[in-house]
C-alpha cells in the first residue's frame, strides 16, 4: 500500500506541477505567535522556540511549543502545533522538505524506543471532518516513559495516517493549489506507569486546544 500511495503520488505531484494549479494559493490564517497561554485552568508560563537549524529541518513555516499545566496536575501536557505553508518544493514538483515528519519516524531517531502504536478514534467535540483518528503512542528511553497523540489536520480533515497525509497533499494542489497542512501533537510524561492519569490529562486539555485551532489551521 505505501508503495502504491507513493508512487501515485509522485504521478500526480507531476502531473500537477506541468498542467494544473501550478500557482500555489495560501490561505489567509492566524499567526500562532497569538495562541493563548491560558485556557481555563490550564496555563503555560513560557513557550518554547526552536533553533534556526531544527527550525529549518523540519520545514515548518509556524509553530507553537508549550507545556501547560493546572494547579492540580503539574506535570502538565506539552502541546505542539506545527503549520506549514507548503509542503512541496517551490520548484520541479515532488515531496519536498518542507513536508510534515511523521512522528512515529522522528521520535526513535530522538532516542525513544516506541513500546505501543495504535490508531484510535478521538471522541471529544470540536474536530473538523468524519471520523476523525489519532496515532496513540507510548515510548521510553531508559526508566522514563511518555504518552503521545497526535494526527495530521489540514483542509478540514483530521487524519492519522502518513500515507493518507501524502495522498491528499496531491489532491489538494491538483484541485485547489493548496498543500498546507499542520501536526497536532500532546505528550504527556507517564508517572509510576501511570498510564491512564496521563490519558485523562490528554482528554481534559485537547478539547479545549481543537476548539481553538480554526483560526490558525485554515479549512
Amino acid at each position: 500500500m505505501k508503495t502504491l500511495v507513493t508512487v501515485a503520488f509522485l504521478g500526480l505531484n507531476f502531473y500537477t506541477y506541468h498542467y494544473l494549479a501550478t500557482n500555489p494559493v495560501y490561505p489567509e490564517r492566524t499567526s500562532l505567535d497569538g495562541f493563548p497561554l491560558e485556557i481555563d485552568e490550564w496555563s503555560c508560563r513560557q513557550r518554547v522556540s526552536m533553533d534556526e537549524q531544527t527550525e529549518q529541518n523540519l520545514g515548518v513555516s509556524d509553530y507553537f511549543i508549550c507545556r501547560f499545566t493546572k494547579p492540580d496536575d503539574p506535570i502538565g501536557v506539552e502541546v505542539y502545533l506545527g503549520y506549514h505553508a507548503s509542503q512541496v518544493r517551490e520548484e520541479g514538483g515532488g515531496a519536498g522538505e518542507n513536508s510534515i515528519h511523521p512522528p512515529a519516524h522522528c521520535l526513535p531517531g530522538s532516542g525513544w524506543d516506541i513500546i505501543s502504536n495504535e490508531t484510535v478514534p478521538l471522541d471529544f467535540e470540536g474536530l473538523p471532518g468524519p471520523k476523525p483518528t489519532a496515532k496513540r503512542v507510548v515510548v521510553a528511553r531508559g526508566e522514563a516513559r511518555q504518552l503521545v497523540y497526535y494526527w495530521y489536520q489540514s483542509r478540514g480533515r483530521v487524519i492519522s495516517q502518513d500515507w493518507k497525509k501524502i495522498l491528499y497533499v496531491g489532491l489538494d494542489r491538483a484541485l485547489s493549489g493548496r498543500t498546507d497542512g499542520s501536526l497536532v501533537r500532546f505528550t504527556v510524561p507517564i508517572v509510576r506507569n501511570d498510564v491512564v492519569t496521563a490519558d485523562a490529562a490528554f482528554h481534559d486539555l485537547a478539547p479545549r486546544i481543537v476548539s481553538r485551532l480554526p483560526a490558525y489551521v485554515p479549512e
